[in-house]
């Protein structure tokens, strides 16, 4: 099983930290906060793992290697401009193959089990009635108070609802929903999934388990407290 790691972003709001260090090189309860998606995804079995990188790249390439010493098996995708993530994704297309694959935001901290999207990996595989993406939602956060989709009763995603929810940036997709980006074009993923969604083909779970979105200085601070003291506790 593949997975995309998403690691190319400037991390603005993370300044001054971020102007010497990639994001995903921060340290989190004494590693790199990307390394925590890594030791999450072998212990899943998504062992082959796509890495696309942008500002400062070559700083992830030269931490991260080929992956051996976390089990993994590592292939780069330098962009050289950041691509934003459908871009990112069409960018590495030859990388990833044809078969569905898994994408992570590495700028995330979350006690999520991969493992729990196998069995949908193998059915978008074997059966093509099968939604083309699965998005995982966690409940609203602070910052993003309305969320981004709600949840139908049939697991399908809808637009909108009673009750939206956050998507945690895990995700689910089939490759040829890319295939129509030019390699080098920069587009969201929003997009996409504005036009899945009202054709009944994505779905959704929701994570009610830790969930942190490292996005500012004070969240990472405050994070480092809580795992610090307890780092074993939250692997």
């Amino acid at each position: 099983m593949k997975a995309f790691i998403f690691a190319a972003g400037r991390g603005e709001r993370m300044r001054p930290l971020t102007d010497t260090t990639p994001k995903p090189l921060l340290t989190l309860g004494g590693k790199p906060l990307i390394v925590w998606h890594i030791e999450r995804l072998v212990r899943a079995g998504f062992r082959d793992l796509i890495i696309n990188t942008a500002w400062l790249g070559e700083q992830i390439e030269t931490a991260l290697g080929d992956g051996s010493q976390w089990g993994a098996r590592i292939v780069w995708s330098h962009e050289g401009e950041a691509l934003e993530t459908a871009g990112g994704i069409a960018y590495a297309l030859a990388m990833l193959g044809d078969e569905p694959f898994l994408s992570v935001s590495a700028d995330i901290f979350s006690d999520y089990d991969y493992a729990r999207l196998a069995p949908r990996l193998q059915t978008m595989r074997d059966d093509a009635t099968a939604p083309d993406a699965h998005l995982v939602m966690v409940p609203n956060p602070p910052f993003h108070p309305h969320g981004d989709f709600a949840l139908r009763a049939d697991g399908l995603l809808a637009l909108d609802g009673a009750q939206k929810y956050n998507y945690a940036g895990f995700s689910l997709h089939r490759p040829a929903l890319f295939r129509h980006i030019a390699p080098g074009t920069k587009l969201a993923m929003r997009p996409i999934w504005n036009t899945l969604i009202p054709a009944g083909r994505a779905s959704g779970e929701l994570h009610t388990g830790v969930w942190e979105n490292i996005g500012t200085l004070a969240q990472l601070a405050a994070l480092n407290q809580r795992l610090t003291p307890n780092t074993e506790a939250s692997k």
